[in-house]
């Protein structure tokens, strides 16, 4: 999960004080011995200002509903593309998920599409938290754009969110003709958790063989419940999204703390035997976010099974640094190579 600074801003005082004191509901490993150097100093100079006004989050069940309660920055007006709801059938048990559909050009056929799924660390958010970035998009490369509302743990767990996911991409592959969608463009992005769900739905369309999926963009994605049970050094996720709010998503995910050993089968994308047969990706993430090491783990198995891979690692970033800062230089060399890479999967650039 992350929170940019609109929504920092507008979380009301009460929730502010609550998502930052309390104990999350997971112990942390043993850690390591401090370094001599102090984080902050890793940190890129542009990006620094604002961790100032960013109070420490621990995310647990004690402040779950409080972080929930955030109301995000509408939707940018017209003439913007415009968000539309859509409700269609989810996984199983879910008879009403809601989809943001945003259309460039309703009247137009041969769309390209981009099934987009939000971030929140599995535990939180929905599309609106992207809805102006999702917007600016749209009208950028003329994709229609889905942004799925999926069931969030602790009250939903595994397979619910993978299962309201992928009935998204059913939904939309079905109704290519009826949105002016051509099937044979359609890619699937994600930030944090939803990246790890974006790539948990690629996985899930590559074995069913049923659903093609021409691209795949994972934003600082959220892959390897294992992080949880690994110390990380001190100035790797310091910022934003810790330890300890990580092990609580993963936790809630799976219905209980994650084990070495094992997971349930396309619950962690990073534990997927195969890689292979995947769609073409490009992954992003900053050198000081926690994901980094599972990000670069698995970018480089994508690269030995044969996938085509393009990885933009940052130095001196944290976990969603782009929302965050994105009038600094690396934020805006980093948006325009996601933003180009996406660009050429659509053949829109």
């Amino acid at each position: 999960m992350h929170l940019n600074r609109r929504e920092y801003a507008a979380m009301p005082l009460p929730a502010l004080t609550l998502a930052t004191v309390g104990p999350a509901e997971t112990a942390a490993p043993t850690l390591r011995q401090p370094s001599a150097v102090d984080p902050i100093d890793l940190v890129d100079p542009e990006l620094r200002p604002i961790l100032k006004q960013i109070p420490r989050l621990d995310l647990g069940l004690g402040n779950l509903q409080a972080v929930r309660s955030i109301q995000f920055p509408p939707a940018l007006p017209a003439p913007a593309v415009q968000p539309m709801d859509r409700y269609i059938v989810g996984g199983k048990g879910n008879p009403k998920l809601r989809l943001a559909v945003l259309d460039p050009a309703p009247q137009r056929s041969d769309k390209p599409a981009i099934l987009h799924i939000h971030g929140g660390g599995l535990v939180v958010g929905k599309p609106e938290v992207a809805i102006v970035e999702l917007q600016q998009l749209s009208a950028e490369l003329g994709a229609l754009i889905v942004s799925v509302d999926y069931r969030l743990a602790p009250e939903h767990p595994f397979p619910a969110a993978l299962n309201d996911a992928y009935a998204s991409l059913a939904w939309l592959h079905g109704s290519a003709a009826e949105l002016g969608v051509d099937p044979d463009r359609i890619v699937i992005m994600g930030e944090s958790a939803g990246a790890g769900l974006a790539a948990a739905v690629s996985l899930r369309a590559r074995d069913r063989g049923e659903l093609p999926i021409r691209f795949q963009l994972l934003r600082y994605p959220m892959l390897d419940d294992r992080t949880a049970l690994r110390a990380p050094p001190e100035h790797v996720g310091r910022f934003i999204w810790n330890w300890q709010s990580n092990a609580f998503g993963w936790t809630s995910l799976l219905g209980r703390k994650p084990l070495m050993g094992s997971a349930p089968a396309e619950a962690v994308p990073a534990r997927a035997a195969d890689l292979g047969g995947l769609p073409s990706t490009w992954i992003g993430v900053g050198t000081l976010d926690l994901f980094a090491p599972e990000s670069m783990s698995f970018a480089s198995r994508l690269m030995e099974a044969g996938v085509r891979v393009e990885m933009s690692v940052v130095p001196g970033a944290y976990h969603g640094f782009d929302t965050m800062v994105p009038e600094a230089r690396i934020s805006t060399e980093f948006i325009s190579s996601w933003k180009a890479a996406l660009g050429r999967a659509l053949k829109t650039v």
